[in-house]
């Protein structure tokens, strides 16, 4: 059983940055790959990013590359999301996930578990 927790979503200008992190319970993180999702209004939940339980491959979605980071801490059960360049089409509720295995996933039905998700807001 893992339980997320996200955090550090807010309000900011396009252009902005801002670092999504994601708490992990469970004895068993290293385990898990993780990836980051988000959901407009009125859209599908769409994949953001994934990174592998050792943190040594990723996969970022072509609309946020070159712009935002994924970055993991096995020892302390935590994923970062590190945003940049940020744009109103970035606004969304951003949601973290936890799929068992060793590789890299990017499909919502992938994830075995997921956070409460943590708005992101990016103004004009």
């Amino acid at each position: 059983q893992v339980q997320l927790v996200e955090s550090g979503g807010g309000l900011v200008q396009a252009g902005g940055s801002l670092r999504l992190s994601c708490a992990a319970s469970g004895r068993t993180f290293s385990r898990y790959a993780m990836g980051w999702f988000r959901q407009a209004p009125g859209k599908e939940r769409e994949f953001v990013v994934s990174i592998s339980w050792s943190g040594g491959s990723i996969n970022y979605a072509d609309s946020v590359k070159g712009r935002f980071t994924i970055s993991r801490d096995n020892a302390k059960n935590m994923v970062y999301l590190q945003m940049n360049s940020l744009k109103p089409e970035d606004t969304a509720v951003y949601y973290c996930a936890a799929a068992y295995g060793y590789r890299l996933y990017s499909g919502v039905s992938d994830y075995d578990y997921w956070g409460q998700g943590t708005q992101v807001t990016v103004s004009s």
